[in-house]
């Protein structure tokens, strides 16, 4: 496969990311106030930082908590609300190297639906766009008949936006009678459904999604291989079992906690609540960073049960008190017109008695022990399910 990258950062050995990254990572120690770390397995030690945690900060210290923001351009708000820092250096947000691996470059006009209303997703990727040489068409959202007759007028080339609104451009542009020019997408934001790719790859748009968010910028990407997404360069990825900072195996699927390399807002083990996990090899298109599976739901899998709200962290204070226990799931279901409640508990022993006790104790609630055999529970991330209906 001929591919093109970004920048040599995207073909390192491991050993020369990890020595990079390490590096990075101590500078941005060092602008938070804290000790230098031996090894980038060290970021485990350190507490993760949730957007509950934050949102809090800022309004004890607004606008950004405390945390040491500099290069301030931008300031943008999120639903919390929590606010971002926003800088106008070039790629700031790191979303060029999604666009070049999606085809997008220099004679390119790249059709941008996201929002520039408060959010900063209009000008991550208007100045991902400007990384790699494309000009840019900043149509926001809504009034599609306009946004059909302005991408058939400037003969936009390229679209970014949220993975469904494309169709509703060229739905209402074949409703116009209009021909559109738009031959390759760049998404976020929301669910690729492989029906939906498809729908566009036999229309001749090649689709590509990225993993971003408005704290930490880009986080992931595809290329054309399709194969899962590679972690972006200016980032460190660790997948940590839900409700804890405790790094999971590779292939578990965990709760997404990321490190930003970028030291105008150096966040330290910010946790996305998005549910990923890590894959095995690297990426056939020769980029050689870790790749994570993409979105696989939220970790924040807080649920009310008999009046009571269970937490994924408690599940996690149940696990750690037995050492002999590998994993456990606490199942929600109904019991005629009342809540019940099953804990699954992965261990070799086959006496649920002593759990009783800690489940009462951690959960505050009093449930069924269930063993089951290690290795059973389904790696979906999930140690909260609800299985209750309401009708």
């Amino acid at each position: 496969m001929k591919v093109s990258h970004f920048d040599d950062l995207e073909t390192r050995s491991a050993d020369q990311r990890a020595a990079d990254q390490l590096a990075s990572l101590n500078l941005q120690l060092r602008r938070n106030g804290l000790a230098p770390a031996k090894a980038l397995s060290d970021l485990a030690l350190l507490p993760v930082l949730r957007k509950a945690d934050l949102s809090a900060r800022q309004k004890q210290n607004p606008p950004f908590g405390g945390l040491p923001v500099s290069n301030l351009a931008h300031v943008f708000q999120s639903p919390g609300p929590i606010y971002e820092p926003g800088g106008v250096s070039e790629d700031w947000w790191r979303m060029g190297r999604f666009l070049h691996a999606g085809g997008i470059g220099k004679g390119d006009i790249v059709h941008n639906c996201f929002g520039y209303h408060l959010t900063p997703a209009g000008m991550m990727f208007e100045n991902g766009a400007r990384a790699v040489g494309a000009a840019v068409l900043p149509a926001g959202t809504g009034q599609t008949d306009l946004q059909v007759r302005a991408a058939a007028d400037v003969g936009t080339t390229a679209y970014a936006g949220t993975p469904d609104y494309l169709k509703v451009i060229l739905d209402r542009a074949a409703e116009m009678g209009v021909t559109l020019k738009i031959a390759r997408a760049a998404v976020g934001g929301g669910a690729l459904f492989p029906s939906l790719r498809n729908e566009y790859a036999d229309r001749g748009i090649s689709c590509l999604q990225c993993y971003a968010t408005a704290d930490l910028g880009n986080i992931a990407y595809e290329s054309p291989a399709m194969e899962g997404m590679i972690v972006d360069e200016g980032v460190i990825v660790e997948i940590v079992r839900p409700g804890t900072g405790d790094p999971v195996p590779e292939g578990e699927v965990g709760e997404v906690v990321v490190t930003t390399l970028n030291p105008d807002y150096p966040l330290i083990r910010f946790a996305t609540g998005d549910l990923s996990a890590v894959m095995a090899g690297q990426s056939p298109c020769g980029r050689t960073n870790l790749r994570i599976k993409g979105w696989m739901g939220r970790a924040d899998q807080t649920t009310k049960i008999k009046g009571m709200f269970v937490r994924p962290e408690q599940v996690a204070d149940l696990v750690a008190r037995h050492a002999e226990v590998a994993r456990a799931r606490v199942v929600a279901t109904r019991d005629g017109e009342m809540d019940a409640m099953t804990v699954m508990i992965e261990t070799e022993s086959g006496d649920a008695a002593p759990y009783e006790k800690s489940v009462l104790d951690v959960l505050k609630l009093r449930g069924k022990v269930q063993i089951v055999p290690r290795g059973s529970l389904p790696n979906d991330g999930k140690v909260i399910e609800d299985q209750r209906v309401y009708d």
